[in-house]
């Protein structure tokens, strides 16, 4: 397969020189194809306001009990690069940022956060993100696993807006062929040389469903959780009966043999094998007696008096919006405590309440305070105060949610935005089924040179000296500079009526803003009087700037 990919990305640009003659002419009719009808899915404005409201309150007598001023709204453009980043992977195309600024309707920012919902792109980047916490990154076991099959049946139920705990059930619970039945390969995701890794299941399930880092328990009681060895056996018991077959493919055996089949482990000291029932290490009333195990372990995850599994699912979302999980790190939150409340509940509560409903979700934290504050924040003039006491004040301010974080994008948000801001057409599911052959390709090649963050990618990580270079000189990085007449800096160059607008669509198509007055002033000079192939190098070197800007690979 590495040998075929190899090839094909040799052979792609080629095709991409054959394919210009014929597409030379449309691009020179179509500078901005124009605007298409918009899909909407979701809740409305009006249904959001009260729990919006609560969310806004809760973090208001929180800024004020601490004396934090919160900083000011970002503007319309900034949201929703941010929105395009969280839920597309990618920025907002010229075309999108057209359409977006001739908008004219009060709560435009809520209507596009349910177009971008409606899109493909949604369920697709959603479902690999939530795909990193299920079954990791890696490929596994070719024979027993597929994990492309595991993220397009995610990507299919995100698309339908499953409920969340209906889609837990079936990773936990579900029976047949991993090819067949993709929901399978949650649990197979764990087979090694044919066998289940029932220890391997037991956390993976608490971490990714629930919140909860519970593996140290695997071998000894946790030095400093109240988590005790007996209960992670109890978890890793209720998998004891899952067998992987060739025909049938994951299954509960229950008997073999006449012989109940139970879930034993060995004594460390005796080295003796002892049974182990199953067992959970809180809310046992929420364990039901019938159904088979993995099924009983699946409607305890999903219970509706578990609030971990809605605080969890909150806390990862807010991550995945915000860069930053509320609570870090995203899978080890605290105990929910009795008789009181916080953000992650009152969401979680929302959640719940209405059908644990994904999508609602979003729409809640796209539309709080929180997500629509500037990541700019200015302290009020101070002579007494000290360069250190501003820095803590500012960090401050950052952990109360005051200010928007500013977070290095992932890799495949940075690939993505790249891709995207080469072309002026939205590049989604509807392109050329070339470009987006190049696309998938190369995105995965950048990805890997980039480094991949894995399943920890909410994790706050700084640049390295290589990513810094791979965007400088690499050539999927430079590639996009150059000039042809189907990319966005040839027809910025060829159709841009004056300097000033050259410049603008390429901040716009770069950065998802305007320039301002200093910067339009300079750059104006360096394209004044410039024309055909030396306007044409002005145009890519703006471009190249912009690509290698701190702006552009930051959420801000």
């Amino acid at each position: 397969m590495t040998a075929i990919k190899s090839i094909l990305l040799k052979l792609l640009p080629l095709g991409v020189v054959l394919s210009v003659a014929t597409i030379v002419a449309w691009a020179a009719r179509n500078p901005l194809p124009p605007a298409e009808k918009l899909t909407e899915v979701g809740h409305s404005l009006q249904d959001l306001k009260p729990i919006v409201g609560r969310i806004n309150a809760e973090f208001a007598v929180s800024w004020a009990k601490a004396g934090i001023s919160p900083a000011g709204p970002a503007d319309d453009l900034t949201i929703l690069r941010r929105l395009s980043l969280a839920l597309h992977g990618t920025v907002p195309s010229l075309q999108e940022i057209r359409q977006f600024s001739a908008d004219n309707r009060p709560d435009r920012l809520g209507h596009w956060t349910r177009r971008l919902l409606a899109d493909r792109r949604f369920a697709d980047y959603f479902a690999e993100r939530l795909a990193r916490a299920m079954v990791g990154n890696e490929g596994g076991q070719f024979i027993v696993f597929r994990r492309d099959r595991f993220v397009d049946w995610l990507s299919e139920q995100l698309q339908k807006n499953t409920p969340y705990d209906e889609l837990v059930r079936h990773c936990i619970a579900e029976t047949g062929l991993w090819t067949g039945n993709p929901a399978t390969n949650f649990v197979t995701a764990a087979v090694n040389e044919g066998d289940v890794d029932e220890n391997k299941l037991a956390g993976k399930t608490v971490r990714a469903f629930l919140g909860q880092r519970i593996d140290c328990a695997q071998c000894h009681d946790h030095p400093f959780d109240h988590w005790k060895q007996h209960e992670f056996e109890g978890l890793a018991s209720f998998y004891g009966q899952v067998r992987p077959s060739g025909l049938v493919g994951i299954e509960d055996v229950v008997q073999k043999d006449g012989q109940l089949i139970e879930y034993e482990v060995e004594d460390r000291k005796t080295l003796e094998k002892r049974v182990v029932p199953v067992a959970v290490p809180f809310l046992p009333e929420c364990l039901p007696e019938e159904g088979s195990r993995r099924e009983r372990l699946a409607a305890w995850v999903v219970h509706p008096s578990n609030r971990r599994f809605e605080r969890a699912i909150a806390n990862r979302v807010w991550g995945l919006l915000f860069g930053r999980a509320y609570l870090e790190p995203v899978d080890d939150l605290p105990d929910p405590r009795a008789g009181t409340q916080d953000v992650l509940d009152l969401l979680g509560a929302d959640f719940r309440e209405h059908g644990c409903d994904l999508r609602r979700l979003i729409q809640v934290l796209a539309a709080s305070e929180p997500f629509q504050k500037s990541s700019e924040y200015a302290l009020p003039e101070s002579p007494d105060r000290s360069e250190t006491q501003e820095r803590m004040a500012i960090q401050d301010a950052e952990r109360a949610w005051a200010v928007f974080p500013l977070i290095r994008l992932r890799p495949e948000q940075v690939i993505g935005a790249l891709f995207q801001s080469s072309s002026v057409q939205t590049v989604d599911q509807n392109s050329h089924l070339l470009f987006r052959t190049i696309r998938l390709l190369q995105g995965g090649q950048f990805v890997k040179e980039y480094g991949d963050f894995g399943e920890s990618e909410l994790q706050d990580r700084g640049g390295t000296i290589p990513q810094r270079l791979l965007l400088m000189n690499g050539e999927l990085a430079t590639g996009p500079t150059r000039s042809n007449p189907v990319n966005a800096v040839g027809r910025i160059a060829l159709f841009a009526s004056t300097d000033e607008k050259c410049i603008e669509t390429a901040f716009l198509s770069c950065l998802c803003r305007y320039p301002s007055p200093e910067e339009l002033k300079c750059l104006q000079e360096e394209l004044h009087g410039k024309q055909r192939n030396d306007r044409r190098d002005a145009v890519e070197d703006l471009v190249w700037t912009l690509y290698n800007s701190t702006e552009f690979s930051w959420n801000h």
